[in-house]
């Protein structure tokens, strides 16, 4: 009788085992069913159906459309019907599959990824060929019917999956010959809600038909047993009419509007066909309007094109200001002086836009700050030399403003000038005592923290150096924080002292809007952002709720391309392997031979000089800095994980949680 086989430690029999089929490779689209939250919001089916809504207006945009239909069917479907040239329905020459069933079965499949000359789309908001293909996976059904080259081609899907493969059919007489419709069964079971914000998809595509003049925009209600409801856009006056139609307050000032694309001989600084329109309204109370556009997608969070579109008003106010000896003595100006008071549209154009996060609420290019910048900044000039009273009169208005933020500071420093706390030594202090404006940067080591000094905001930025890797303060008591001298120092520069999660500290003595953690992008770096995200969340939670705390994220990669042609020389930096491929994609699609640029990996922060860091990390206006917050679900349940997470008597959970989540670990801060 033979002896039994011993069972192996990594069979998956085994409660708990850890081997070679532990691990799961997705495929298809199961990766979008299984986190929906990193490719599509979920409070509610919107954003899939503005993927729809954003393919048809690419259309339009590319100048094949000049119509776009919405339906809200009475069954809870949605159809977007638009008449540009139809989704391709012929076999992918590679894959053998036609290319309408790619597209909405495949991510990382599409038509925008060819930015080039000749390519089927010079400027879109897709950019990664995952939008409609989100839609079919987080949808219970799915149908496409497109008019093509004498034919009509209809199929199908069921949860991502084909049900009706591509049939086709002959047009008849009086059937429109081009465009797509697409119409979506969203699934409930991904959402909070399955209910659509009727008042954000009528924001949409009323900014869609601004964004697009000649385009027509309409929204169809259906009704059981009434007629359907129909509403209609279509702006031939642009962004001024959107901007005077939706400002409520009276403007200071006539409006001020413009708009430049790059023409074939300013192309050694941008692609032919960038640029920006935009229009802008200055009003005593304050911004009321503020809406921005890339390639007619809405960036509700900003981004750089914003930063450039600030930057531009304030420099050419700031020369009339100096020009015309206009500026009080012992009066200095800042950019959020002027932004402050400025309504506005922006629609930017650039040909290779880099947004943050699947979403694209917010546009993170950095080149697009220099070409709004570039073209709002002289047009804003000659604009103030020919309106000289308007611009005096903004000037006060302006110079009012900053007079005030000045007073509010000085009543600040002389409050808190008579407390006994003494500041650490190694803070580098700003000058500002204005909170909404200060901003302080915890910084890993002496060397990056003297970077950071010569290379921030002196007005506005303080720099912490912190001295090696922070203690574990999850299990310390409150008052024996302080035996740590890392902690005591971090707790006296912020000026509000440890609490817990149900006290009301006194935030009377704070001194930053916002605290920033600056750490390496490397395995130490995490770690240390780690234990001081665990000394916030643990004795400074109300800190966390306030939205004071911030995490920044150095980039990981700088790439130099030399001059080609009328470029010049430039550098890039990427955040990580998958930026550093986009950049190296792009500068082969401009014609520059391979191996010829040079990419060096930052070790850490301390290889930056001053005007690296300043440019990637500090700027505000280039910068990727992160909010904290803690989980969706709440205190209690981010405490429990936390607690697993660095708890000292939890090493069993953790190794627990290692073997069986550890390939599906997602930075969320």
């Amino acid at each position: 009788m033979s002896a039994p086989t011993p069972r192996s430690a990594s069979s998956p029999s085994s409660p708990g085992a850890y081997g070679e089929a532990s691990i799961r490779v997705l495929k298809g689209l199961e990766p979008v069913k299984q986190r929906p939250g990193m490719y599509t919001r979920t409070d509610n089916p919107l954003h899939i159906v503005q993927e729809v809504i954003d393919n048809a207006a690419d259309e339009a945009l590319a100048g094949h459309g000049s119509r776009i239909a919405v339906t809200l069917h009475a069954d809870g479907s949605v159809s977007v019907e638009d008449d540009g040239r139809g989704i391709p329905t012929g076999l992918h020459p590679e894959e053998g599959v036609p290319v309408v069933e790619i597209v909405f079965t495949r991510l990382h499949a599409g038509g925008k990824f060819d930015k080039g000359a000749g390519g089927a789309y010079s400027f879109s908001g897709g950019l990664h060929g995952v939008g409609v293909s989100v839609t079919n996976a987080l949808s219970t059904r799915l149908q496409v019917a497109v008019h093509r080259e004498g034919k009509v081609s209809t199929l199908a899907f069921a949860g991502g999956d084909v049900i009706e493969p591509v049939q086709q059919r002959k047009l008849v007489a009086g059937e429109r010959r081009q465009g797509s419709t697409v119409r979506v069964w969203p699934d409930p079971k991904y959402f909070e809600s399955a209910e659509l914000p009727r008042a954000e998809l009528v924001h949409l595509l009323r900014s869609k038909a601004v964004l697009m003049p000649g385009v027509t925009v309409t929204l169809t209600r259906e009704k059981a047993g009434a007629e359907p409801e129909v509403q209609a856009w279509r702006f031939d006056g642009g962004l001024r009419d959107y901007l005077a139609q939706t400002l409520n307050a009276e403007p200071l000032i006539p409006l001020f509007e413009g708009a430049h694309h790059a023409g074939r001989s300013e192309t050694e600084s941008f692609a032919e066909g960038e640029g920006a329109a935009w229009c802008v309204a200055f009003t005593e109370d304050g911004a009321a309007v503020r809406e921005s556009y890339v390639n007619l997608i809405p960036t509700v969070a900003g981004g750089t094109h914003e930063a450039g579109l600030k930057d531009g008003l304030f420099q050419a106010l700031k020369g009339f200001i100096d020009l015309h000896a206009l500026l009080p003595k012992g009066v200095k100006l800042m950019p959020d002086d002027v932004f402050g008071r400025a309504s506005f549209v922006l629609s930017a154009k650039v040909l290779d836009p880099q947004f943050q996060g699947q979403t694209k609420e917010r546009l993170n290019s950095r080149d697009a700050l220099r070409l709004v910048a570039t073209f709002v900044k002289p047009a804003f000039e000659l604009w103030l030399s020919q309106h000289v009273e308007h611009g005096r009169k903004l000037a006060e208005l302006v110079i009012r403003q900053a007079q005030a933020r000045q007073r509010a500071g000085q009543k600040v420093e002389k409050r808190k000038g008579s407390g006994v706390a003494v500041l650490p030594g190694k803070l580098t202090d700003c000058e500002s005592r204005d909170l909404s404006l200060n901003e302080v940067f915890l910084v890993e080591g002496d060397s990056a923290g003297g970077s950071a000094k010569m290379g921030r905001d002196k007005e506005t930025q303080a720099i912490l150096p912190l001295r090696g890797k922070v203690l574990n303060a999850w299990e310390v008591e409150r008052d024996l924080l302080f035996k740590n001298t890392e902690i005591h120092d971090i707790a006296v520069a912020l000026g509000i002292d440890p609490h817990g999660p149900q006290d009301d500290p006194d935030f009377s003595g704070l001194r930053y809007g916002k605290v920033c953690i600056l750490s390496d992008a490397d395995v130490d770096g995490s770690h240390i952002q780690v234990l001081l995200l665990t000394l916030f969340f643990r004795h400074f939670p109300k800190l966390i709720e306030r939205g004071h705390l911030h995490v920044a994220r150095p980039p990981l990669f700088r790439v130099d391309a030399p001059a080609r042609g009328k470029r010049p020389a430039a550098k890039f930096y990427a955040l990580d392997e998958g930026e550093l491929q986009a950049i190296l994609d792009k500068l082969r699609k401009e014609g520059l031979r391979e191996g010829a640029w040079s990419i060096s990996r930052f070790k850490g922060l301390g290889e930056m000089n001053a005007e690296q860091l300043w440019d990637t990390t500090l700027n505000p206006d280039t910068r990727r800095l992160l909010p904290v917050a803690w989980a969706a679900q709440g205190f209690a349940v981010t405490e429990q994980a936390m607690h697993r997470l660095m708890g000292k008597g939890e090493a069993a959970a953790r190794r627990e949680l290692m073997e069986l989540r550890g390939d599906a670990v997602e930075l969320d801060v």
